[in-house]
């Protein structure tokens, strides 16, 4: 009786849909009566167990990143009561770094962590729900996934490689980077060797750099002999952990290559279409759980690896607002002609640019103005 009692109390919890946590154990315990059309899953008996893999472009230590993947895996597991087991593979356990996204799309592993842009080459749209020069940041970025349509659009364009997508963490606006010497103009990034990859890359060897591609671990190396001149990575977190401070004096910012440089964890559609509703919403509150979660230990974090940058004698500086400008009118350039190359980029990347107007003007009503007040009043 007690123990009818308490299936009873968590199914009630189900419908009242309180917290996503209770709903994944009910439908374990008792098969849903009745399949939802679209791409909700099927009903399952209470002894149904997945286990499923978790690969990520990023090292299996990589702060915030990587834990970010822990813990969803591990939360889906309480979530589930250990129906979903999910391991977790850092970049090159499993598979390569890059090679996550066809593993995922191709079925050999259910689902994977990364950042878009890295699929430039195989949809050139992901540029777009990634980061864009000059575009959205992270609180306009979030708008427009969850609601300006945003989400919605990247699941149609995903749903043709075989993917089911979430965002799922988000580092914020990034640093511009670290130089060996200073950019006093536009005229200083001519043979400029810098390692910046997607759009910000292009922008870079459209005002004469040089664009080199080197992974998080070459790139100390590369800046400390002198193989590249530059290099942005993602902000004092990151980048005081990879010593960058030991080998380039200048620390720029903004990061106008990368304001709101978005992750996502996908997932093998067939994969997804076999997990029971219930279990595809906990995916989906988790998912957002990732994005907030992420966020907020970027920001956290970075503030704390900011001190010990000032303390180390770092040299701050800001790129002149001639700098900017030249930079910017490459950008807006570099992000019409990567959308012209394909009719599914032009589609995003005008939905995109539609959004990003509207949201600027409110925006530039009360976050600007208030920012500004705080200036004015000595706040910051």
């Amino acid at each position: 009786m007690q123990k009818q009692k308490k299936v009873v109390k968590r199914r009630l919890f189900l419908k009242g849909a309180a917290v996503a946590a209770g709903a994944g154990a009910v439908a374990l315990l008792a098969a849903c009566e009745k399949k939802e059309e679209g791409m909700e899953g099927p009903a399952v008996k209470k002894d149904v167990k997945f286990n499923w893999k978790y690969v990520t472009s990023f090292g299996p230590t990589a702060p915030v990143l990587s834990e970010n993947v822990n813990h969803f895996a591990d939360e889906m597991r309480i979530m589930t009561d250990g129906a979903m087991d999910i391991k977790t593979f850092g970049a090159g356990e499993l598979v390569p770094a890059f090679g996550v996204f066809d593993a995922v799309k191709e079925g050999s592993i259910e689902m994977f962590h990364s950042a878009s842009y890295y699929w430039a080459g195989k949809v050139p749209a992901t540029q777009y729900t990634c980061s864009v020069p000059f575009g959205m940041n992270v609180q306009q970025t979030q708008a427009w996934f969850y609601g300006g349509g945003g989400k919605e659009l990247w699941q149609e364009f995903y749903e043709k490689h075989n993917l089911m997508v979430f965002p799922a963490g988000n580092t914020g606006v990034q640093m511009g980077g670290w130089f060996k010497k200073e950019i006093k103009n536009i005229g200083d990034y001519d043979g400029l060797k810098m390692r910046i990859p997607g759009l910000g890359g292009k922008v870079v060897a459209a005002v004469g750099g040089t664009v080199v591609l080197l992974a998080g671990p070459d790139i100390y190396p590369s800046l400390e002999r002198g193989v590249i001149d530059a290099t942005e990575w993602v902000g004092p977190l990151y980048d005081f952990n990879l010593g960058l401070h030991q080998a380039a004096k200048y620390y720029y910012s903004p990061g106008w290559h990368e304001p709101s440089t978005n992750n996502e964890t996908s997932i093998n559609l067939k994969a997804w279409n076999s997990l029971p509703k219930d279990i595809q919403k906990m995916f989906e509150l988790a998912t957002f759980k990732q994005q907030a979660w992420g966020l907020a230990q970027f920001d956290a974090r970075n503030g704390e690896f900011l001190d010990k940058l000032i303390k180390y004698g770092t040299q701050f500086r800001q790129f002149p607002d001639d700098v900017l400008k030249a930079l910017f009118k490459a950008a807006e350039k570099i992000n019409e002609q990567v959308a012209d190359s394909d009719p599914v980029a032009r589609k995003v990347y005008d939905h995109y640019k539609n959004f990003r107007d509207q949201v600027r003007k409110f925006h530039n009503l009360n976050e600007v103005s208030y920012q500004n007040a705080l200036k004015s009043v000595g706040a910051i």
